[in-house]
């Protein structure tokens, strides 16, 4: 579960939002229910959103798009009312949401996210080797200077180093108090800055912090060539994307449309898709491109 995230609003505001939201169709010459494919109100989710309508586009299936949707309070329920049909997920956070415990095992946590949903008429599809999840960042200097690949590799430096985060990091199981009982470690100070936002980039950039909290996938660790460290203890839970869609829509059109949504998330890397977020967000390229091209250097779509 990304502990630090807080996007909740109401159930209440579905109508609202779907209505306000963006809305575009792809005409597909496969009969049967046009899928509407939704995502969060932020901008990996509508990336990896539009990867998978233009895939599906791309072996015909009609595509109707309403991305930005809102939290997962507000598109969950859309899922489920049938008012959406396919909106890519996040393992541990879905089923926490409805009421689960994630850990760091991918499969279980994905079986569990199955089992809960299922009922509901909504899918689990297979998990993509990616992960957005809570990260311990340090710079590149940092990570050469301590022979740095794993979190467990910090304790060589146990009392000297400045960690910097949300300032309710130290309250957390995933964050500080994770880091001491699961890791060992002990830091020189904590220093309160944000939710992997630009002060925790800011400070590790100019040296007031040694280690710091950013998201797995931010595209500001590739565009400053920060060191992302290893959760070799499993730490946090995991959080692969996942495509979740209406058993319905799988059931009218078979196999066929699993297999396409599979092919798409057994590429999708983290360090891709940082990459791509990196593009989206920091170069200013067009995010329908960068799943295009995406698509196509991985042999996806002609």
């Amino acid at each position: 579960m990304r502990i630090f995230r807080n996007r909740a609003i109401g159930a209440m505001f579905i109508v609202v939002a779907l209505v306000a939201t963006a809305c575009s169709s792809g005409g597909g010459s496969k009969d049967g229910t046009t899928i509407v494919i939704g995502s969060a109100n932020f901008g990996e989710s509508e990336l990896i959103a539009e990867i998978y309508a233009q895939a599906l586009e791309a072996k015909d299936f009609p595509v109707e798009r309403k991305f930005n949707v809102g939290t997962r309070n507000v598109y969950a329920p859309a899922l489920e009312a049938g008012e959406l049909h396919l909106v890519p997920e996040y393992v541990g956070s879905a089923l926490t949401y409805l009421g689960g415990e994630a850990t760091s095992d991918v499969e279980a946590t994905t079986e569990a996210l199955r089992a809960a949903w299922a009922p509901k008429g909504i899918s689990v599809l297979e998990p993509a080797p990616a992960q957005d999840k809570n990260g311990f960042v340090v710079t590149r200097e940092t990570a050469d200077s301590l022979g740095a690949v794993n979190v467990s590799d910090l304790a060589a430096a146990n009392g000297s180093l400045v960690l910097g985060g949300p300032p309710e990091c130290p309250d957390r199981e995933f964050c500080l108090i994770g880091l001491q009982d699961t890791y060992g470690l002990t830091f020189a100070a904590f220093r309160p800055l944000d939710a992997g936002g630009s002060l925790t980039v800011s400070a590790l950039k100019e040296g007031e912090i040694d280690v710091g909290v950013l998201f797995t996938t931010d595209g500001v660790i590739a565009a400053e060539d920060f060191v992302l460290l290893n959760d070799d203890k499993g730490l946090q839970p995991a959080e692969s994307v996942v495509p979740v869609i209406a058993t319905s829509i799988v059931e009218e059109y078979g196999d066929e449309i699993e297999t396409v949504l599979n092919a798409v998330s057994v590429k999708l890397t983290t360090e891709g898709l940082t990459e791509m977020n990196r593009l989206v967000g920091y170069v200013g390229d067009d995010p329908a491109q960068v799943a295009t091209n995406w698509l196509k250097d991985n042999g996806l779509v002609g």
